[in-house]
């Protein structure tokens, strides 16, 4: 890495709340300190682009700014100064703590900050110019937590397996029996929600103790061996969605929605709420059956919004 960019910052001493702002915008992008005042990244476009923000900001306040390009011909005499390890040790006595102390019992508010984990990792790993092993020691660790999280919320969570998705008609799988595990969360309200709404009106939905008990005429959802389960990178939700190809406005963000809080991935703005509100009526409501009446209705409501937004407007 030969090419640098140093932003050099002087602004009043008297203006603290300025410097505190250009201090923490220096440090969200991952700026190393020179010295006082001089700041120093790679230079990338997303540097670039952080660095001059910065600059214009400091200008507006009557402080002066200078952004300067760096050769240096011995290329990695910075890059230490680079060094995330430390951020990551840190991160890593976070996730293992957490998984620590992780229970049946708590694992569904652990799912809260194993979000916030997971927010950490991304937002370190993205000033992390130069990874190493330290990068992919957290995020095995994390899948590691996620996966446990998973398998104390829910017994005999799914597995992923690689399969064609064969495509099916609706009108073959009507006034059919169901099954799923008892308990449901997130990817099997949904699922059982997209069964009732989209592919089988009547379907009676049986909750199983375990995945062995599930009777030989049924349909079942969300478990290993089933009929409809996570395939690839899809959750059930979204298997069931490729297997029926129903590509309904609004369905696609529910989708999202759902694959977010059953194995993560990127965040839809929505996710915290429904996440917080489907915990709720889970802790609240014993019975299966009424907890997924209450669910549908969340899910029937955020189709409707979805369907509205996706609208053309005139």
């Amino acid at each position: 890495m030969k090419n640098w960019l140093s932003l050099i910052i002087t602004l009043p001493t008297a203006n603290a709340t300025e410097r505190m702002r250009a201090w923490r915008a220096l440090k969200s992008c991952g700026a190393a300190v020179l010295r006082d005042g001089v700041y120093l990244l790679p230079d990338e476009p997303t540097c670039r682009e952080a660095l001059e923000a910065v600059e214009r900001d400091i200008l507006t306040s009557n402080g002066s700014a200078h952004l300067l390009p760096v050769c240096d011909p011995r290329g990695a005499r910075f890059i230490e100064l680079f060094d995330r390890a430390e951020d990551y040790a840190k991160l890593r006595d976070e996730i293992e703590a957490c998984q620590a102390q992780l229970t049946p019992d708590n694992a569904l508010a652990s799912t809260k900050q194993v979000r916030k984990l997971r927010k950490a990792f991304a937002q370190l790993a993205g000033i992390d110019f130069f990874p190493g092993a330290a990068r992919q020691q957290v995020d095995i660790a994390l899948q590691s937590l996620e996966t446990a999280i998973s398998q104390a919320l829910s017994k005999d969570e799914p597995s992923s397996h690689d399969q064609p998705i064969p495509r099916l008609e609706r009108r073959d799988h009507r006034g059919r029996v169901w099954a799923t595990r008892k308990r449901p969360w997130v990817d099997r309200l949904a699922s059982a929600w997209l069964i009732r709404r989209f592919i089988d009106p009547t379907a009676t939905i049986l909750w199983l103790d375990a995945p062995a008990d599930c009777p030989a005429e049924a349909l079942g959802f969300d478990f290993d061996g089933a009929t409809f389960s996570h395939v690839g990178k899809r959750v059930t939700f979204e298997t069931l969605q490729a297997s029926f190809e129903l590509d309904e406005p609004g369905l696609g963000r529910i989708a999202a929605l759902v694959h977010y809080l059953d194995v993560g991935g990127p965040q839809p703005s929505e996710a915290p709420g429904i996440e917080k509100v489907l915990a709720g009526l889970r802790e609240t409501i014993p019975n299966d059956d009424q907890l997924l009446t209450a669910a549908c209705a969340i899910f029937d409501g955020l189709l409707a919004a979805f369907e509205q937004e996706e609208q053309p407007h005139e």
